[in-house]
């Protein structure tokens, strides 16, 4: 691994070269996350865990998902351990990216972000378990509801699946949106004052998107997506905020340190050191 000098600088083919290494350890630990993934998914019965709501909204215990080929049964399990391998490796992807940037850091930034870091952890699970605990079962209720006598439910597991875990990362992902403003606010390209004063328009912005994420009723699917984006969208301000402080602080502590030199400076050009006064 190349060195850094004392403030953390390095060549730029030096900077490639680590970022090749931080690739090639981060590609090598989620395959080995995705190999031990995939048997957590097959021994541990994970597809139980998504199917269960669905036989809950349709009330229907024995309720069994159908497959079109030989190969989807082994391609299913496989698809889960790669969602697995790249749970599991999280934290070891987190920990390659932010020792390559955190050099680049002011030590505030530093601290504002080491905490950040699990708080997305915290805001990803808590935005899974909302889909997977609420809205996922009134969305499939609501979709049951349009079944008639001229209709059969036969569930094929591959778009089932595919529905319920786009679903959940859907709801995940959105929930990141504090870390994301955190990140923009570090970056600069945000202000507290900006958020406040686009407040309305986030809201609007918000509507449609839980709109989009949550399919079925429009009123209490929506307000229930919206409710937690709009105390996230207010999180993301606090987060902004805290930011912006402490960067007011550091940039009042250089200006008094500089000034602070300037007088010294000045003083000793009106008070030279007596040695240089018995020279003259």
């Amino acid at each position: 691994m190349a060195l850094r000098n004392p403030r953390g600088e390095m060549p730029f083919l030096d900077h490639l070269e680590e970022l090749r290494w931080r690739i090639l350890w981060s590609l090598l630990a989620f395959i080995a996350c995705a190999a031990a993934s995939f048997g957590l998914v097959y021994y541990f019965q994970v597809l139980e865990l998504l199917v269960a709501p669905i036989r809950d909204a349709l009330e229907s215990p024995d309720l069994q998902l159908i497959y079109l080929s030989p190969a989807d049964p082994f391609f299913v399990t496989l698809r889960l351990a790669i969602y697995g391998g790249f749970i599991l490796s999280g934290p070891i992807l987190v920990y390659h990216l932010w020792s390559f940037l955190s050099p680049a850091l002011e030590k505030d930034e530093k601290r504002a972000i080491v905490p950040a870091l699990y708080l997305g952890l915290l805001l990803f699970i808590g935005g899974v378990a909302l889909a997977y605990f609420v809205a996922l079962p009134v969305t499939l209720a609501f979709f049951e509801a349009f079944l008639s006598e001229s209709l059969e439910a036969t569930l094929e597991i591959n778009a089932t699946l595919g529905f319920v875990i786009k679903m959940l990362f859907a709801f995940g992902a959105v929930f990141e949106l504090p870390i994301a403003i955190l990140a923009l606010s570090l970056m600069g390209v945000v202000t507290p004052a900006f958020l406040r004063a686009k407040r309305r328009h986030a809201i609007v912005i918000i509507t449609i998107l839980a709109s989009f994420i949550t399919p079925g009723d429009l009123v209490m699917l929506t307000v229930m997506m919206m409710i937690p984006l709009l105390f996230l969208y207010e999180l993301g301000i606090f987060l902004s905020v805290g930011v912006y402080r402490r960067r007011a602080k550091r940039d009042a502590e250089w200006e008094a340190e500089q000034e602070a030199e300037r007088k010294a400076r000045y003083e000793a050009r009106l008070d030279p050191p007596p040695d240089s006064v018995e020279r003259e």
